[in-house]
């Protein structure tokens, strides 16, 4: 919703406003209107891409949700499920996904044409974000309130933790009736925890020198018990589960990967609408944004999305970009060693994720030429030691494509003075020896429990990558 009116007649008195309808006032009644008011309005009207990607990222507190999520958006686009585990042969043309993990997915569209004439044109992401994940043994009293051990996963921004309204999503590994064990996605939706702040009049000096300790600070706070009293956590999530599947039965949990996550909502946001503000902006952006562009570019070219898990981490797992997932999925298509090397050699993959934008109150900390603004286009990431796996090709093969979509482009390299980051880019450049981009949208506050990025560059990035899925290289 707009958080101003198109026009409204305001009356300024002691404290308040008034509308056209109380004009009672004697004091002197001024007009006030925007001064871009069509540019407002237009910004805060339905948009359907953001309104789909917010719906996305609130649908998805975890790799696991975000799996679910994408699984059915492909599956409503006539997408059909592959398992590992069965043989594949040479399949049809049509469109096809397989997961891994529940936490990994590779969706793909094949055409009549053999795969060593067109090769496959590929965008990467991953469906992981930094956040707190629950112990084993997480239970703990302190003055009588139920606290959860917790994990820092990946680089997670710390502070911003603090003081907010969290609640727990994951995957549960369940005992069934008859003895099988199965898997179970739950997500408690209401806010259920918070880590409390030490209030600064017990630490005077918070604002200069304040660090968190992982292990002393994050604990959540989950609610207030008697004396002697406790709680099973593992009782805890197989209530959940017999809430949310009544249909099932459900036996002892034993065992499961829980997250907690903010439960505030994505939004667009800014005056004028120029920002989206969510938790998991990195890199649940960027699957959206793939996925769309994989459902727009239609069949007639073959073409491939990846979204690994465990990128945050390292990526070293059976679903992280340094398994062989990807390059398990293509070798079957391809069927032998020299239809494989001749696929890659005709193939091009495209790294997204999130590109660091140039902050308005820290903008030494980035090489004055290579700082990416918001809401001005997709970034390519550049970097010499090859933390980016961009080459001049690669680049100057997006490059024209951002100017065939009248989309701008701008370029990222870190300061030559700091460390660089990396993705899943190089580590599939080098594991599948295949032609690789590495781009991302221009993002603040990465790794915090909310980030922002522009709320024109995801819909300017999708024109780019669906036009990408199209071409022949």
């Amino acid at each position: 919703m707009p958080c101003l009116p198109k026009s409204r007649r305001v009356c300024i008195a002691v404290g308040r406003w008034k509308t056209d309808k109380d004009r009672t006032t004697s004091l002197k009644s001024v007009s006030y209107r925007s001064p871009s008011i069509d540019r407002f309005v237009m910004a805060h009207s339905s948009n359907a891409f953001n309104q789909g990607l917010c719906a996305f990222l609130d649908q998805s507190p975890t790799p696991y949700h975000a799996v679910a999520t994408m699984k059915s958006l492909l599956e409503a686009q006539g997408f059909k499920p592959l398992s590992e585990r069965d043989s594949w042969g040479q399949l049809a043309a049509g469109r096809y996904y397989v997961t891994r993990n529940d936490a990994s997915i590779i969706a793909f569209t094949l055409t009549p044409d053999e795969l060593t004439e067109t090769g496959i044109n590929m965008v990467g992401a991953h469906t992981d974000s930094p956040c707190l994940k629950v112990k084993p043994k997480p239970e703990k009293v302190q003055q009588t309130l139920l606290q959860l051990g917790v994990e820092v996963y990946g680089g997670a921004l710390l502070n911003p933790w603090f003081d907010r309204d969290l609640s727990m999503a994951g995957r549960v590994s369940v005992e069934t009736g008859n003895g099988r064990i199965e898997q179970a996605l739950i997500n408690f939706e209401c806010p259920i925890a918070v880590i409390p702040s030490l209030a600064i009049h017990l630490d005077r000096e918070a604002n200069q020198s304040r660090s968190v300790n992982a292990q002393q600070h994050l604990p959540p706070v989950l609610c207030q018990l008697e004396e002697g009293d406790t709680l099973d956590f593992r009782a805890l999530l197989e209530k959940q589960c017999q809430q949310q599947y009544p249909d099932r039965t459900i036996g002892k949990v034993l065992d499961y990967e829980i997250c907690l996550y903010d439960t505030q909502k994505a939004s667009v946001t800014g005056l004028y609408g120029d920002f989206i503000s969510s938790a998991r902006l990195d890199n649940l952006l960027s699957c959206y944004v793939g996925l769309q562009s994989l459902l727009a570019a239609g069949d007639s070219q073959p073409a491939l999305l990846v979204c690994n898990d465990h990128e945050e981490v390292g990526s070293q797992s059976s679903s992280g970009a340094q398994g062989n997932f990807l390059q398990s999925v293509l070798q079957r298509l391809s069927q032998t060693p020299e239809n494989y090397q001749r696929m890659i050699d005709r193939s091009m993959m495209i790294s997204a994720d999130n590109a660091h934008a140039i902050h308005p109150n820290y903008p030494d900390k980035h090489d004055a030429e290579h700082g990416p603004v918001l809401n001005r286009g997709p970034v390519i990431k550049t970097n010499a030691n090859q933390r980016y796996a961009t080459s001049s090709e690669t680049s100057a093969i997006f490059r024209q494509l951002c100017n065939q979509q009248d989309v701008p482009v701008q370029d990222f390299v870190v300061r030559t003075d700091m460390a660089c980051g990396s993705t899943i880019g190089p580590i599939t450049a080098s594991n599948i020896g295949i032609r690789t981009l590495d781009i991302g949208v221009p993002t603040y506050a990465m790794h915090s429990i909310r980030e922002m990025a522009g709320s024109r560059d995801a819909e300017m990035l999708q024109s780019v990558l669906t036009a990408f899925y199209k071409l022949t290289v």
